[in-house]
């Protein structure tokens, strides 16, 4: 059972601060889909707020104007993480706040981008710090790369294309899971042990976060978000299709319904593939 904060330990708020981390955003679209950002520009200003920078336009900014629930994630580079729910209220476009962020390195001395939005949210909950069970992650991993091979769906028509497949295998490679839980706030949940059985499903195998794994409903509509060190990226969203044994190996699974490329310079679905259409205002 986790225990559940109504603030952060303020201890804990100067490691949120450093650009090099992984800090990841769920949200849920206008089809009440959930949907997974990577964020690094986010940190607490106080205990129960938390703040982030955009410099890049997606539809996760879009989504919080719609149905401000969403749920984060952050994740050091000494593997420590902080999850929870937040609500978003509101923006700047100036400020200290929107000062402090292009001052930080990473945008101060960037030609090509700077912070020109700061969002606001209020923390809901969140769970203290964190450790990436790894035991548990090498185990599922091992797991799940024995027996995935088992789980392919056996269609031709690829969905993933091969360099996403590939990303997906990668064991360097990060994944997390989201889905939207009975209380309406997206929820993140790491899945480093996720791999591709073929182009068309992901599978893994529950070793680590088993419990909140085991409480996924079948029939889930979920999103994964996998990305390298190198910060390239994929999101798929499919619909979760509950456990199954394969070779004595017990595999829960996505079946890929839509796939996303998050990264500049062009964002944009990739699958199903969206028509070219020509352009007739000028």
């Amino acid at each position: 059972m986790k225990k559940i904060l109504k603030a952060f330990e303020v201890e804990d708020m100067k490691e949120f601060e450093p650009e090099a981390k992984v800090g990841l955003i769920a949200t849920i679209d206008p089809g009440g889909l959930p949907r997974i950002t990577l964020i690094t520009a986010m940190q607490a200003k106080t205990p129960t707020q938390i703040i982030w920078g955009q410099f890049s336009e997606g539809m996760s900014k879009k989504n919080v104007k719609t149905n401000p629930n969403t749920g984060f994630l952050i994740m050091t580079l000494k593997r420590d993480l902080w999850r929870g729910k937040a609500r978003w209220t509101h923006e700047k476009k100036e400020g200290e706040d929107y000062v402090m962020f292009n001052k930080k390195p990473m945008f101060r001395y960037n030609a090509y981008m700077g912070i020109h939005t700061i969002h606001y949210m209020d923390l809901i909950e969140t769970y203290g710090k964190e450790r990436l069970p790894l035991p548990g992650i090498v185990l599922g991993s091992i797991m799940t790369k024995m027996a995935k091979a088992w789980a392919k769906t056996g269609i031709a028509s690829p969905i993933l294309k091969p360099w996403a497949e590939g990303l997906f295998n990668r064991l360097d490679a990060v994944k997390f899971l989201s889905y939207i839980g009975e209380d309406g706030f997206p929820f993140i949940i790491p899945l480093i042990q996720c791999q591709a059985a073929d182009s068309r499903r992901l599978v893994f195998a529950p070793s680590a976060y088993k419990k909140e794994l085991l409480n996924i409903p079948k029939g889930t509509k979920v999103a994964i978000f996998g990305m390298t060190l190198d910060m390239e990226d994929v999101l798929i969203r499919g619909t979760f299709f509950g456990y199954e044994r394969y070779r004595g190996v017990t595999l829960g699974g996505v079946d890929i319904e839509w796939v996303y490329n998050s990264m500049p310079p062009k964002q944009g679905q990739i699958y199903p593939a969206v028509g070219i259409e020509p352009v007739t205002d000028f």
